[in-house]
């Protein structure tokens, strides 16, 4: 699917989301890559198969402790 070169990541790959946009709605949320993978700004992602991805966020960092 991809004509990159270097070719962009599989929708298989850990490093999917690396993959080029072919288009990109933001006022939708969402992102189609070259590798057919749907990313959506709540870091969810469809893959071409049909699985859902959950969203990834990474967790927040606290400063300091409550005491």
């Amino acid at each position: 699917m991809c004509a990159h070169n270097p070719p962009c990541p599989t929708a298989m790959a850990p490093d999917r989301e690396a993959a080029r946009p072919v288009a990109h709605r933001p006022e939708q949320g969402w992102s189609l890559l070259c590798n057919g993978v749907f990313v959506f700004e709540d870091t969810g992602e469809l893959l071409p198969d049909g699985r859902i991805v959950a969203p990834h966020r990474p967790l927040a960092l606290t400063v300091g402790s409550a005491a």
